[in-house]
């Protein structure tokens, strides 16, 4: 099969067309195939009205890419909960270093920082084992452990912000937004713009200049046109 897509395609551009197939495993539902027929298909736009995509990716990482997935409403909740974990863990991390010192590491913080490296390796070398997510993530979770109970109001600025980066560097490899600068997803975009234009329709104009402002402040400009409210983000 791969052959005859190599001959093809190599032949038509004259260039190498893949060195590397990964083949994923198939999602049920409900511990069921899905499919059409039976009913149980959901496409990503169906989930994400229900889900923050973050949390689908969340779940879809949690097992191996070669691994059949059971997609269910309970898993998706446990998925949600497990990635809060990782946001509540970076957020503390932000409110702690605002309010930190800007004093040297000590011994005691360089040491910690090495065995929070050590969480980095681990996490590297499930990545380089065949895209071993599910591992990856568990290393994560270490990461988080290992921050929940080092970092409190005694640290230093240094050591609480190189926490972070590590944090960050592993979550950004996977797609997972710890960043405060996460986007809106576009339903709540919408949903703020249909309380804007019941506000102006009440000639509540503070109320619609206030939820304009907000959606700005997030980055969202809006544009009052003929057709109807229109946004784009900055």
């Amino acid at each position: 099969h791969h052959e005859n897509e190599i001959a093809q395609s190599e032949a038509a551009n004259g260039k190498e067309f893949a060195k590397y197939w990964m083949h994923n495993g198939f999602l049920n539902i409900d511990n069921r195939k899905m499919s059409k027929s039976l009913g149980n298909f959901f496409t990503v736009r169906e989930i994400s009205e229900k889900y923050d995509l973050q949390v689908l990716r969340f779940f879809m990482l949690s097992a191996h890419y070669r691994s059949p997935l059971n997609f269910s409403a309970d898993l998706m909740e446990s998925a949600r909960t497990s990635l809060e974990r990782i946001l509540t863990a970076a957020e503390n991390l932000r409110f702690l270093s605002k309010n930190a010192g800007e004093e040297n590491l000590t011994d005691e913080e360089k040491g910690l920082l090495d065995k929070a490296n050590e969480y980095v390796q681990g996490f590297e070398r499930a990545m380089d084992d065949d895209f071993n997510t599910a591992d990856a993530i568990a290393s994560v979770f270490e990461l988080v452990k290992f921050i929940n109970t080092t970092a409190d109001g005694s640290r230093s600025k240094e050591y609480l912000d190189t926490l972070y980066d590590i944090l960050f560097k592993l979550t950004d490899v996977l797609g997972i937004i710890i960043d405060k600068k996460e986007e809106m997803l576009d339903a709540d975009i919408e949903a703020m713009i249909e309380k804007r234009q019941a506000a102006r329709k009440e000639r509540n104009f503070a109320l619609a200049d206030q939820i304009r402002d907000e959606l700005l402040a997030k980055g969202i400009i809006l544009e009052d046109t003929r057709e109807g409210v229109k946004w784009k983000k900055a």
